[in-house]
C-alpha cells in the first residue's frame, strides 16, 4: 500500500510558554526560530501539499507513567505548581507554565504517533520543548522534564501493537534517560552518537544493555570536532544492526546541537549532513517498517543553526515522501 505523500509537522507556539529564565540556552525562541525557517522554506501546511500540521494534545499522567515513576511525576507536579524555579532532581529550570507545556510536549508526540498509525502521514518532525532524552524514570535533568521519545515508544507498543522500536539519538549529548529506561529491554534498541567527554558523562562503548536488553544499546562516544565519524557510525554500524533487529517503528532524538557553531557542543555537522542522516533513516524505515519514522526535537542552541538544520531535516523528510 502506497504511503501518503505527507510529512507530519508538530509545532505550536504554546511550546514557548516554558521559560527556564533569562540567558538560558534552552529558550522559548527555539520554537519561533524553527517556525520562521520552515515558513521561509515553504515547509508548512500552508505552503506545501506534502506537509500536514498536527495539533498537539496534553498527555495524561498515566501516559507519562509509561516511562516515569509515579513518585517522580507527583514530585514534578508538586514542585512546578508551588513555584519552584528548578526541579530538585537535577538541572532543569522551570516556571509556572512548565508543567502544562511538558504535558503538551509529550502529548503532542503521542498524537503524532496516533496520526502516523491512522495512515494520515508517512513520517513526522515534532518541534517541541522542553526536550526529554535526559529524563530518567525518576529524575528530570539536563533541561528535561518528561522523556517524550521514550514515552512515545512505549505508547506505540501499548496502543498500536508495535513490538520492536529503534530510537536513534544524534544529539551532541548522550540520551542517558532513554538509555536507562530501556537498558534491560530487548524490544527497544537505543543507538547514540555523542561528544565525549561532555554532559552528562554517560554513554560508554561498554554500555550495551543488561538482561533481556543485552546487545540492544549501542553507544559511540566521539571527540570534540567530530563530523564524519557520526555519519560513519550510522552508515556502518546502525544500518547492518537494524537488518537483524528489524524495527517496526523508528524514532529519532533529533538534537541539532551536534551542528557546527552550537554553544554547548563541539561537533561539526552541517545542514547537508543532517539531510544525509535523514535520508539514511528514511531508507531504513522504508526497508523495515513501511516508512514509519518520527523525529523529536532535543537540543540545538544556536538559533540560526538550529533553524537551518531543522529546515534541512524537514525538507528531506517531505522530499523523500514526494518521490514515492
Amino acid at each position: 500500500m502506497k504511503n501518503p505523500l505527507k510529512t507530519g509537522l508538530l509545532i505550536d507556539r504554546r511550546y514557548e510558554n516554558h521559560d527556564p529564565g533569562a540567558g538560558h540556552p534552552e529558550r522559548p525562541a527555539r520554537i519561533s526560530s524553527i517556525l520562521a525557517a520552515l515558513t521561509k522554506a515553504e515547509l508548512t501546511e500552508e505552503k506545501s501539499p506534502n506537509i500536514k500540521r498536527i495539533a498537539p494534545r496534553h498527555a495524561t499522567a498515566d501516559e507519562v507513567r509509561l516511562c516515569h515513576s509515579g513518585d517522580y511525576v507527583r514530585l514534578a507536579e508538586t514542585e512546578i505548581t508551588r513555584g519552584d524555579k528548578t526541579l530538585s532532581t537535577g538541572d532543569t529550570n522551570v516556571c509556572a507554565a512548565s508543567l502544562e507545556t511538558a504535558y503538551l510536549a509529550t502529548g503532542g508526540v503521542l498524537e503524532t504517533v496516533d496520526t502516523l498509525f491512522r495512515g494520515e502521514i508517512a513520517n513526522a518532525f515534532c518541534a517541541i520543548r522542553p526536550p526529554g532524552h535526559h529524563a530518567t524514570p525518576n529524575r528530570g535533568m539536563g533541561f528535561c522534564v518528561f522523556n517524550n521519545i521514550a514515552i512515545a515508544a512505549r505508547y506505540a507498543q501499548k496502543n498500536h501493537g508495535v513490538k520492536r522500536v529503534l530510537i536513534a539519538d544524534w544529539d551532541v549529548h548522550h540520551g542517558n534517560g532513554t538509555q536507562d529506561i530501556f537498558y534491560e529491554d530487548g524490544s527497544v534498541f537505543f543507538f547514540s552518537t555523542h561528544q565525549w567527554p561532555l554532559y552528562p558523562g554517560t554513554g560508554r562503548t561498554t554500555d550495551t544493555g543488561a538482561g533481556k536488553g543485552l546487545g540492544f544499546t549501542m553507544n559511540f562516544p566521539l571527540p570534540k570536532g567530530t563530523r564524519q565519524a557520526v555519519l560513519d557510525a550510522f552508515k556502518d554500524k546502525l544500518v547492518p544492526e537494524m537488518k537483524k533487529f528489524k524495527p517496526e517503528l523508528i524514532l529519532i532524538s533529533a538534537g541539532f546541537d551536534s551542528r557546527e557553531g552550537d554553544p554547548l557542543g563541539g561537533f561539526k555537522l552541517t545542514d547537508a549532513d543532517f539531510a544525509e542522516l535523514t535520508r539514511l533513516m528514511l531508507d531504513m524505515a522504508q526497508e523495515h517498517c513501511s516508512g514509519r519514522l518520527i523525529s523529536v526535537l532535543e537540543g540545538g542552541y544556536n538559533l540560526d543553526g538550529l533553524a537551518s538544520a531543522a529546515a534541512a531535516h524537514v525538507r528531506e523528510l517531505q522530499k523523500g515522501e514526494a518521490k514515492d
